[in-house]
């Protein structure tokens, strides 16, 4: 009885006011996160006409990406091995220096650096929200935080854009940074003042750093070839050929080291799990498809519907509402039940639904009509970005909480890598097939991407070329989309009812279906035994 009650109180944590309290610091942090590069983006042309340098624009994105994704698994393990509550923490400060030192940049040079520094920092946010969340709330009671961190990332994408125009055009492009230091000070106060953690015994083993240096290398070549390719550089030039070759490379080199090291940076023990790895596969396409369609979808409905640029976050809102209402729904649900399969089950069938129904918008689509379509891949987006991490969680045991977080969390950012940079190529490419085609050169030369005001200048059959080329491009980007999105579908089939720590007492044949249950259900077991 002794291990059962130990077992329960480590999965279970602490409950009540404490731990909504903490999770408003969380969901601080990870708004922290979110709107960042949201923010950012919308201020970007005010920072190059005051820094110049537009030839090292795409950059500064890019060194955010990079510093995000390479150091994801690294912030993951740190937490294991020395504790979260420090290492999350350290995070914040991170990025929050990075935040000041961007705003303080006076060239373009400077600016790449310091948001080099900020997304070293992002890259243990989101790890650290998960994790911690995945330590404090036992799997069973997390579904219903879930609506929590669908609306944040609601609220992120929808005021982002609108907030970043506001400080750029009343207080400067430096406040785009800057606005990050008191949502930063509160989640720092919050989270100091009422995270209260398990004492961890500091680990002594030696940190994995050949398998960290070797996982960053590879991580780094893959966002750069999705980045450069078809746009910096042609798909088959030297430069993008190097890039491959490095990144598998590097990455056969990073198995065969992590097969080897004392305490790993990615334990591969992990992805013996089925259900672990199915939702690795799942997050990647859910990350394909998300930000895929939150790439197209303000444009699409700028280009062809005549929408304003200013409104682009209040675009996406029937895609955003209906995710974060299904993410609620779904997560009430697996708290008072306890089932979970159905979820990436029905949330990959409406993605895929979702992503068919947008293939075929064309110049005649009504706004009513495109938002029907949004709602239904929200829906399906909803019953799975949270489920993805709720299940990987539990499917490893508390000691690797983080990087099982930092692995799901990494494959979501690899999986929006790739679907920009899949969806995008494809998209261009149909766009000047279909513009030179109808004689609509012209426009593209002026801009790749119009925006109504510059539409309506246009004369009537340059307007209406590029109208049918952006309807055209969305619609093959969607259609490969969804053609992809049924590789969720299969791996969803083959997801294991595994119950959740929390739960009641596992039956027998629960027990023994061999799917890696966690640590607290074997000591529970075990004391039953007894």
């Amino acid at each position: 009885m002794t291990e059962l009650k130990k077992a329960t109180a480590t999965s279970a944590g602490p409950q009540g006011r404490s731990v909504r309290v903490v999770v408003l610091a969380l969901m601080i942090t990870m708004l922290l996160a979110m709107l960042d590069n949201l923010i950012v983006g919308t201020a970007m042309p005010t920072i190059v006409g005051d820094l110049g340098g537009m030839e090292h624009l795409s950059w500064v994105v890019t060194a955010y990406t990079l510093a995000t994704a390479a150091s994801t698994p690294i912030w993951g393990k740190l937490g294991d091995l020395y504790g979260r509550k420090g290492i999350f923490l350290t995070a914040i400060v991170i990025f929050l220096i990075g935040s000041v030192l961007s705003g303080m940049a006076q060239d373009m040079g400077q600016l790449i650096g310091f948001r080099a520094i900020q997304g070293l920092g992002a890259g243990g946010l989101m790890v650290g929200v998960m994790a911690i969340l995945g330590d404090l709330v036992p799997p069973r009671e997390r579904g219903k935080y879930q609506g929590m961190m669908a609306g944040v990332m609601a609220v992120a994408m929808i005021g982002g854009p609108l907030v970043g125009g506001a400080i750029t055009d009343h207080l400067g492009w430096r406040w785009s940074f800057y606005i990050n230091l008191p949502l930063g000070a509160v989640a720092l106060a919050m989270v100091t003042a009422v995270l209260h953690l398990p004492v961890k015994k500091r680990s002594t083993a030696r940190v994995d750093y050949l398998g960290a240096a070797l996982l960053t290398v590879g991580i780094t070549a893959i966002v750069l070839v999705t980045t450069w390719g078809g746009t910096e550089y042609a798909w088959d030039s030297a430069v993008i050929m190097e890039l491959i070759a490095l990144g598998v490379a590097s990455l056969v080199g990073f198995l065969f080291v992590e097969t080897r090291a004392a305490e790993p940076i990615m334990p591969l023990h992990i992805f013996r799990n089925l259900n672990f790895s199915l939702m690795s596969v799942i997050g990647f396409m859910a990350g394909f498809v998300m930000f895929g369609a939150v790439l197209f979808l303000p444009l699409y409905q700028q280009s062809v519907q005549g929408a304003t640029a200013t409104n682009s976050g209040l675009l996406l809102l029937p895609m955003l509402l209906s995710m974060m209402i299904v993410s609620l729904v779904a997560g009430r649900i697996t708290t008072s039940t306890g089932k979970y399969k159905i979820f990436p089950i029905l949330g990959s069938v409406l993605m895929v639904a979702g992503l068919f129904l947008l293939a075929t918008m064309d110049t005649a689509t009504t706004r009513f009509t495109s938002g029907v379509y949004m709602a239904v891949l929200g829906a399906g987006m909803g019953f799975l970005m949270q489920i993805t991490m709720l299940v990987a969680q539990n499917s490893v045991e508390l000691k690797d909480m983080g990087v099982a977080s930092s692995a799901t969390t990494l494959f979501r950012t690899l999986g929006s890598s790739f679907g920009v940079a899949i969806m995008g190529a494809l998209f261009t490419g149909r766009v000047q097939d279909e513009m030179a085609a109808r004689g609509g050169g012209g426009a593209m030369e002026q801009s790749a991407q119009l925006d109504a005001t510059s539409l309506a200048k246009l004369p009537d059959a340059a307007r209406e070329a590029y109208e049918y080329a952006v309807a055209s491009g969305t619609h093959i980007a969607f259609l490969v989309g969804g053609s992809v999105a049924v590789v969720s579908l299969v791996a969803a089939l083959f997801v294991k009812e595994v119950p959740l720590r929390g739960t009641v007492k596992p039956t027998a044949s629960s027990e023994g279906d061999g799917d890696g249950t966690a640590s607290s259900l074997a000591a529970a077991k075990k004391a039953q035994a007894v």
